[in-house]
């Protein structure tokens, strides 16, 4: 949308967006509403409403509207919020107050004007009068011919005009005469000194913007729309297009306000038990936890609404002493950070099947708790009571408990709700103090959990698998993380640990992963099956023949993405209250992807299903059962057309990775048939052939010179790879290898490759997708390009995090992640790239 800006007034904007204080000031007519003939209903553009408005709720941000119009008018053709202060009649009526009130002589003056205007206007037939409360403004607009308003002007230049005390602004098809000899550049002045600005935005299009142009300094930016001379330094076209500056305007501030605030995304650390999970700031906070489930509300939101969404910190007592180092215990999900004199072991333990947050400070400093739960994203009022050894969380459907034997908590308000603080000396507690959140239960006994137990089970888990050489650290961390996205109660895989960490900083392109997407799990899944683990894989593909056991015979019907528990997702909704990560808003819940049709997830499924047969040496019961329903379903479905992987909110198309998935899905089938249970299938031969062909006639688009996003759509599409990397096409086909070259070429940005280029119908650009570097990586390999794969998996390591973990995308520009954190797809990739460099696997 900003593309065609003067890059020197992006430029200023971009230098605008970052003052302390920031007052935007818009004309109406011709800026924030188009020019129409009758001016009684010249509504404001939607586009800009909305812009105003977003710049108005942001802090160390006024926006003010400065109109010819009367005060009372102007607010009534509107309609904007309170919090954009309007000023009328060229800057003598203000909704602060009257600036100037108008003395007994100055009345007496306005009266003798108006009947003299009321007289010229009956000579001239169209000609329109507005009265104000120190003017009277002359519309020419619709005089009966050019001449008739022409004429018109000219008796109000040589008539009132011309008196003493009198003040005339032209304007289009306009002239104003008042009593107050005020203009658009003294309300400027006004404005700036009534709300401090470091710096102002004037916009406007009419002759009487010229006075605002000519009061501007400094930083100060003024924009002139449309034709004609100006002292503004900058010009756009029409209104359209200076909505646009205030959209660039408002997305840049944004950012500068929230976004280099805010702790970078891959710079959190996670910790989970298997049943839920939580995030940790490299400076020891808990900012993120979702109880009883990894997809329920939040207890701990500060992660996307700051800290009065709810934290659990614990730092030195001493301001600004910076921690020295964060790192996982090596082998566990355990967190240890670590300042000059104190260290904070943190974990997510399973206590007798109750969740608990254990965090164990030791050392000799002094140090400052805050212990701040806001259930169901702080929605719901609670109360801290301090009871025996510990506090009780009061008000919630949940119960919560904090065991902290021998801590005196102070209880205050944040402004909102109450939270705990506590300063602790750590040599008076003998070096060590335990506090444990206890949660789905209130119980304070003083039984402290051993987490030795704890993290020999990670290590033990760890010992099973079969790790490469190459990158063996950062494998052993995301085959982890991979572990801690299983929900164990129900055999589900998360997509990821969070929701609505933004693609885009500032942006809407903010979604909910806590849920289990067939095709993310099954990914998943496959990865730790070449690691050596079956475990895992077995109990997923248990939960997919629940699933498929629901939809009554038509597996056909299975959704993209389920609950943990299988449920079916409600409607997607927004929780209002939370201004966002990096303010990037809305903060979602729920994901409407449930309802689209997705026919690639019954690739992934098929293909973990042929990996675990062969890594077990035999096929469970209901695995044959659960790949006959997805060849039944791919039959049923495979030609029509489909939302694809990427969730694309436009309307469905032949997807080209939706057909290959298709065509694997039954190429699986086929060889665990042959393999494991001696069958020969015809049937399921003919279908796969048909697939195939079909993909290969339509998939392939003659002007892009390769595999595309969807039949007869030119645009590349990384997951256009996969007709290679599946085995559909032979690796040296040429039609996959210019394939691969277009996707460099096109996508590939550094070390990222991007998913595509194409509108998917949202506003902003998105990162690079970690799991479309790593389909990269493994194609280079398969076209004999190993060099080139060694180089992008290196740049694709050094994206991670501190303690190693990747978010969905990374931006090469900003150098830093986005979208979800942990994200299964990137960790996966890696994994897999990893094993194919070293040899470890073959297909």
């Amino acid at each position: 949308m900003t593309d065609s800006l003067d890059p020197a007034l992006h430029a200023a904007l971009g230098r605008l967006a970052r003052v302390p204080r920031l007052l935007v000031i818009c004309d109406y007519d011709g800026t924030l509403a188009p020019i129409v003939d009758d001016p009684t209903k010249a509504g404001p553009l939607p586009e800009a409403v909305a812009a105003v408005r977003s710049l108005a709720k942001m802090p160390q941000t006024t926006v003010a509207v400065v109109s010819g119009r009367a005060l009372r008018d102007l607010a009534a053709l509107s309609r904007l919020p309170a919090d954009i202060h309007l000023v009328g009649s060229h800057g003598s009526e203000f909704d602060i107050g009257f600036v100037q009130p108008l003395e007994p002589d100055k009345l007496e003056l306005r009266a003798r004007m108006l009947a003299a205007l009321e007289d010229i206007a009956k000579d001239h037939p169209g000609v329109r009068l507005e009265s104000k409360p120190a003017s009277v403004a002359l519309h020419t607009r619709r005089a009966a011919s050019p001449e008739v308003g022409a004429a018109a002007v000219a008796a109000v230049r040589s008539g009132p005009a011309t008196w003493s005390g009198i003040t005339a602004t032209a304007g289009k098809e306009v002239i104003e005469l008042s009593v107050i000899s005020t203009h658009k550049g003294t309300a400027v002045d006004i404005l700036r000194a009534q709300f401090g600005a470091s710096a102002v935005l004037f916009i406007g299009d009419d002759v009487t913007d010229e006075n605002a142009f000519g009061h501007l300094r400094g930083p100060d930016v003024g924009i002139k729309i449309g034709p004609g001379e100006t002292k503004a330094r900058y010009r756009v076209e029409d209104p359209e297009q200076g909505v646009r500056t205030l959209a660039l305007l408002l997305e840049t501030r944004r950012h500068w306000l929230f976004g280099e605030r805010a702790v970078p995304i891959e710079n959190h650390s996670m910790l989970a038990n298997g049943r839920t999970v939580a995030l940790v700031t490299p400076g020891g906070r808990v900012t993120w936890l979702c109880h009883p489930r990894p997809e329920s509300s939040a207890v701990f939101a500060d992660l996307l609404g700051g800290a009065t969404a709810g934290h659990f910190s614990v730092s030195p007592a001493r301001d600004g002493q910076l921690p020295l180092s964060q790192r996982y215990r090596p082998g566990t999900m355990t967190l240890e950070t670590r300042w000059s004199g104190l260290t904070v072991t943190d974990a997510l333990v399973d206590a007798d099947g109750s969740d608990t947050l254990v965090r164990v400070l030791t050392g000799t400093a002094r140090v400052a708790v805050e212990f701040a739960p806001r259930p169901e994203f702080g929605q719901v009022n609670i109360g801290l009571q301090p009871l025996g050894d510990g506090l009780l969380v009061v008000g919630s459907n949940h119960p919560y408990a904090l065991h902290s034997p021998g801590i005196d908590w102070e209880i205050i308000s944040d402004g909102h709700q109450p939270l705990a603080r506590a300063e602790l000396n750590l040599s008076a507690h003998g070096g060590r103090v335990v506090l444990e959140l206890r949660m789905g239960t209130d119980d304070l006994a003083s039984a402290a959990l051993p987490l030795d137990t704890v993290e020999q089970r990670w290590r033990d888990w760890l010992a099973g698998l079969r790790l490469p050489l190459l990158a063996r650290d950062e494998v052993e961390r995301s085959a982890l993380v991979l572990r801690a996205l299983c929900h164990e109660p129900t055999g589900a895989i998360l997509a990821s640990a969070t929701t609505s960490l933004p693609e885009v900083l500032g942006g809407v392109r903010n979604w909910d992963y806590r849920y289990c997407w067939l095709r993310d799990a099954a990914m998943t899944a496959r990865a730790l099956v070449d690691l050596g683990t079956i475990v895992e894989a077995a109990a997923f593909l248990r939960w997919v023949d629940r699933r498929i056991a629901d939809t009554g015979g038509h597996p056909e019907r299975l959704h993209p993405l389920y609950a943990v528990d299988g449920h079916e997702l409600g409607p997607e909704a927004v929780v209002d209250t939370l201004p966002g990560y990096a303010g990037s808003r809305p903060v979602r819940v729920g994901n409407a992807a449930h309802r689209q049709l997705q026919l690639d997830v019954f690739g992934p499924i098929a293909d973990l299903i042929a990996c675990v047969a062969d890594a077990r040496g035999r096929l469970a019961d209901e695995e044959w059962r659960v790949l006959c329903d997805i060849v039944t379903a791919v039959r049923r479905r495979w030609h029509e057309p489909d939302h694809g992987l990427w969730e694309a909110r436009i309307p469905p198309r032949h997807n080209v990775y939706s057909k290959v998935m298709c065509w694997l899905a039954v190429d699986r089938a086929l060889r665990v048939a042959a393999d494991h249970r001696g069958e020969d299938r015809p049937d399921w031969t003919e279908l796969r052939d048909r697939i195939g062909a079909h993909v290969l006639e339509h998939g392939w688009h003659e002007r892009a010179g390769a595999f595309t996003v969807a039949y007869g759509e030119p645009e590349l599409d990384a997951a256009a790879l996969w007709v290679g990397l599946s085995g559909l096409l032979p690796v040296d086909d040429p039609r996959f290898v210019a394939t691969v070259r277009r996707v460099e070429a096109d996508l590939r940005g550094g070390a990222v490759v991007y998913r595509y280029r194409w509108d998917d119908g949202l506003p902003g650009n998105e990162g690079g997708f970690h799991i479309c570097t790593a389909w990269l990586i493994e194609a280079y390999l398969r076209v004999g390009r190993r060099a080139d794969a060694e180089e992008l998996f290196t740049q694709m390591l050094g994206t991670a995090g501190p303690t190693g973990l990747l978010p969905e995308q990374y931006d090469p520009l900003a150098e830093r992640g986005l979208g979800n954190l942990p994200q299964a797809y990137s960790h996966l990739g890696l994994i897999r790239c990893a094993l194919l460099l070293d040899g470890e696997v073959k297909d």
